[in-house]
């Protein structure tokens, strides 16, 4: 049994759509498809999201062009007007409408996650139903009713003993060869949607492999594989032919867009090898991850997080940053839902590097004022260097102001402007 994971810019058309159906016709095995929305599906409800929030009057123009975006991939797939899949969807976007104008909820996060999600039905509904038009029988299956989630909207926890029962029961492979389901989303058990964080669906496939024992994962992206830097910053590039899950974490956890962060564990526990390959040239081997006992590439790889904001507290009465001092700080960031990507300190200084998440780094700053001398620099790129030289530092670094430059065995860290 084999589990593919298809992100948004792989079904960001109907040619992209007919693409994946091409792929998966080339494929005999026992499959599960994850799916996530349509191209840019989920920014864009995140923005009429916030519109309505503003009661903006361009609110309902945008729900209108996301509307015409879908109804146009629906009309270049289905010759026959009269398939049911256009009322499906029309449902669907007035469900969608209800949530967005009329629906209140306690919190943003709660109606964020039941707007988000919508996404994701959309496009695998629409495919769903073409691939079963194309002669290729599939099941479609609401992700919702499997994941069950506690209700850390935006970033919800699995609880996997329900889920592996209900799980195992979805995916049975008795009445269909080929299930096909959503990324990002689960369900909690109060009967709301819920959203796994941006880019899970890595995830969502991952943890369908683990509960099913998949031979392998198979992610299916818009470039060979995974590189040793980023084409969009970067003007030399090679693919990395394999990887191991620990160097795959690492790289993850620095930033590397190919995988999520949390994707690798629940592959690493059964040992199921991921593979990247390209939707574009799907003849190619892409990148393999497995339990390869080190790099042997010998090639440095390099990943860049823009946006970054370099925070540096000061104690008010000069006294050390020490064991209470510093837990204290990390249950504000805690609180504030913020991830530290870097962090220096010294006796009486502390200074992290995080993404500047706009309103959330306002309310963390505002909140350490009251106990901490403040300095914060934003605008900033935190450039990652796994499997360093000095020749490669100097070659990305060069005519850049560097406000931290930290490295150990493997690893070199530099916050630069």
């Amino acid at each position: 049994m084999l589990v593919f994971k298809f992100g948004g810019a792989s079904v960001k058309d109907a040619k992209r759509v007919r693409n994946l159906l091409e792929i998966v016709k080339r494929f005999s095995d026992n499959l599960i498809i994850v799916v996530s929305a349509f191209g840019k599906t989920t920014n864009a409800l995140e923005e009429l999201l916030e519109l309505s929030v503003d009661n903006t009057p361009n609110c309902i123009n945008k729900f209108e062009t996301l509307k015409s975006y879908h109804f146009k991939i629906i009309k270049d797939l289905f010759p026959d007007e009269n398939h049911i899949i256009f009322n499906e969807i029309e449902t669907e976007f007035e469900k969608l409408r209800v949530e967005i104008f009329e629906k209140q909820y306690d919190s943003y996060d709660i109606k964020y996650d039941q707007v988000v999600s919508f996404g994701e039905i959309f496009s695998t509904k629409i495919i769903s139903a073409f691939l079963n038009i194309q002669k290729l029988s599939n099941k479609w299956i609401d992700i919702r009713k499997v994941f069950i989630t506690d209700d850390t909207y935006r970033e919800a926890k699995i609880d996997f003993e329900l889920t592996k029962v209900k799980a195992k029961d979805s995916f049975s492979f008795s009445e269909s060869k080929i299930y096909l389901t959503q990324g990002f989303i689960g369900g909690s058990e109060k009967g709301f949607s819920t959203t796994l964080g941006r880019e899970g669906s890595d995830y969502t496939a991952a943890v369908l492999a683990n509960i099913l024992d998949a031979e392998k994962a198979i992610v299916w992206k818009d470039v060979e594989g995974i590189l040793n830097a980023d084409p969009q910053y970067f003007e030399e590039t090679e693919k990395l032919e394999k990887l191991s899950y620990q160097e795959a974490v690492e790289l993850a956890y620095f930033g590397a867009k190919v995988i999520h962060p949390k994707t690798l564990k629940p592959l690493h526990n059964k040992n199921i090898p991921l593979f990247v390959r390209s939707f574009i040239d799907p003849e190619g081997e892409g990148t393999k991850i497995d339990s390869f006992k080190k790099y042997d590439q010998n090639l440095p790889i390099f990943i860049l997080k823009k946006d970054q904001m370099l925070i540096s507290l000061f104690p008010k009465d000069l006294s050390f940053i020490i064991e209470d001092e510093l837990s204290k700080i990390f249950q504000y960031l805690s609180e504030h839902r913020i991830k530290v990507n870097l962090i220096q300190n010294s006796a009486i200084s502390i200074s992290f590097c995080i993404d500047n998440a706009n309103n959330k780094t306002k309310q963390l700053i505002e909140r350490l004022k009251k106990d901490y001398k403040i300095l914060y620099n934003d605008r900033l790129e935190l450039l990652t260097i796994r499997h360093y030289s000095v020749d490669a530092i100097e070659k990305v670094t060069k005519d850049r102001k560097i406000y931290i430059d930290q490295r150990s065995r493997h690893t070199a860290h530099f916050v630069i402007k």
